[in-house]
């Protein structure tokens, strides 16, 4: 019955004084939402950016060959004879460049890239329809390209390209398959590109020797290994270890994280000050509420309230000011989250982990913060809190 009369009274306490109420809680909901709202887009683009490096291959080194040492370029012998090493299980140089493509009176600019058929393994692109390259296009120069459907589109529109001619600068190949759709990665759209044998782009692009080449390794923790031996025999084939680059997707996935975590961290510490902000606004709010009500509790102490009624009294108050606070923190910042979701070119996502910790938050600074005005009410005596006008 008293902790009843005592939630009563409290709440009767807010509501007659609701906007000093509303401006009391404002801090808490300016800080729960800023920290839903900053930890969920970061949460969001931290994924996005995971994605992103996934889609190039955890199981995959990429080295790009720039020309420092005695040699600026591999064979491609050279190149393929790198699966050898413990730990590979596909390698697959490239040679790429850009084309002009036309079919009949449609034209564009497309990414053109010369492979050997360990592409399809290496890569895990595969054909929808038609073949892939094989070794005796390799081997005979053979004229023929892989076209992608975001390429196929834009110059045969609905049209299956299969089996039809194109021209790439000038020059008439003929398209033996369409690659399925992969969609984009860091690197570019997957899908609007042509593949020709690398034997038919040495001559065609005009180069000679391998610059780039890919390395798919039996498991993802087998790269450590396999970049360890290959370090090592690419210094020693071009003669200079700044002559080359090795990307690891899997270390800038750990780099990425961590740098956003960090950074999501930060961005949430700033806006918990804000809850920290709040939480002084309302205990200050309610000794004003104490020094108001003096008389008030000076009576109730004189017709027999114990100090623990005054104390659970204003505790009750402090605490409800604070959990409204963060209910209404919560549904604002979920709704901004929403907001922003519609507006970022990635998903958002909602970080339900951080409403719960920013709800437990907003109800310990209630506790907190209403510790020092409610034990002040609670300690007046009632001979001094009457003869207060």
């Amino acid at each position: 019955m008293i902790l009843f009369q005592s939630i009563r009274m409290a709440l009767l306490s807010v509501i007659g004084n609701k906007i000093r109420s509303f401006l009391t809680m404002l801090g808490i909901i300016i800080g729960v939402s800023s920290v839903i709202l900053v930890v969920s887009v970061g949460m969001s683009y931290n994924n996005q950016i995971s994605d992103q490096f996934s889609g190039l291959g955890t199981d995959l080194l990429t080295i790009s060959i720039m020309g420092y040492g005695a040699t600026t370029s591999l064979t491609t012998e050279q190149t393929m004879a790198y699966g050898q090493l413990p730990g590979v299980s596909g390698v697959s140089p490239v040679i790429s460049g850009n084309v002009t493509a036309k079919n009949r009176g449609r034209n564009a600019d497309v990414p053109l890239e010369g492979i050997m058929p360990s592409y399809e393994h290496v890569k895990d692109f595969h054909v929808q329809s038609g073949r892939f390259l094989l070794n005796i296009d390799n081997q005979y120069r053979q004229k023929v390209a892989l076209i992608g459907s975001e390429t196929a589109s834009k110059l045969f529109g609905m049209e299956n390209p299969v089996g039809k001619d194109i021209r790439l600068n000038g020059d008439t190949f003929t398209i033996v398959g369409l690659l399925r759709t992969k969609g984009s990665s860091l690197m570019g759209s997957n899908d609007d590109k042509i593949l020709i044998p690398l034997a038919t782009a040495e001559r065609f692009l005009q180069t000679k020797g391998i610059q780039s080449f890919e390395i798919k390794t039996t498991s993802p923790e087998q790269i450590p290994m396999v970049k360890e031996e290959l370090q090592a025999a690419l210094t020693a084939a071009l003669g200079d270890p700044s002559a080359y680059d090795i990307f690891d997707a899997r270390e800038m996935i750990e780099s990425m994280e961590k740098t956003s975590a960090l950074l999501s961290a930060s961005l949430a510490g700033i806006a918990g000050i804000s809850l920290i902000v709040g939480g002084i606004g309302i205990m200050n709010i309610m000794i004003v509420s104490v020094n108001e009500r003096t008389r008030e509790i000076g009576i109730r102490k004189a017709i027999g309230a114990r100090k623990s009624n005054i104390l659970l009294q204003f505790m009750i108050e402090s605490i409800f000011l604070s959990t409204l606070g963060g209910l209404l923190g919560i549904g604002t910042g979920l709704g901004l989250v929403w907001i922003v979701g519609q507006f970022i070119p990635f998903p958002i996502q909602y970080a339900w982990n951080m409403v719960v910790i920013a709800f437990a938050f907003s109800f310990a600074i209630g506790v907190l913060f209403g510790i020092i005005p409610a034990n002040k009410a609670a300690r007046l005596r009632p001979i001094y809190a009457l003869r207060t006008d």
